[in-house]
């Protein structure tokens, strides 16, 4: 059910159509949120080592989250003392665009992605 004002934007993700609804004027934000959402979806599943569309899901919004918390972070960073840093994580070499992780960032992803499957073989439902 959507809110008085809201538009209702039909959108695909991953070929599957949603209705999705939105305030007025912010629709193109809305796609925004889409397309990236869309991406991230689409190179998880093209990687081929997950099939399962909820945990798919679940892996790009942590990336997702994962990126903006670094983005946030940067910003009160340079906010803060006037210059940006760059992430642990970067320096690191790792990122979610198939670079090669340490080899402890490696192990802390393998180890959430183990404790992933374990909590959504349970039941298969995420909530």
């Amino acid at each position: 059910m959507s809110k008085p004002g809201s538009k209702q934007i039909e959108v695909q993700i991953m070929g599957q159509s949603y209705l999705l609804s939105c305030p007025p004027g912010g629709e193109a934000s809305l796609l925004d949120a889409v397309e990236r959402v869309d991406t991230a979806m689409c190179r998880i599943r093209d990687a081929g080592k997950v099939k399962a569309r909820d945990r798919i899901a679940v892996l790009a919004s942590l990336n997702l989250a994962f990126e903006l918390s670094q983005k946030e972070a940067e910003s009160f960073q340079a906010s803060s003392f006037g210059q940006p840093e760059h992430s642990a994580f970067a320096e690191a070499g790792g990122g979610f665009d198939n670079e090669p992780l340490d080899p402890h960032t490696q192990a802390r992803v393998e180890e959430l992605m183990r404790r992933l499957d374990q909590t959504l073989d349970k039941d298969g439902r995420l909530l």
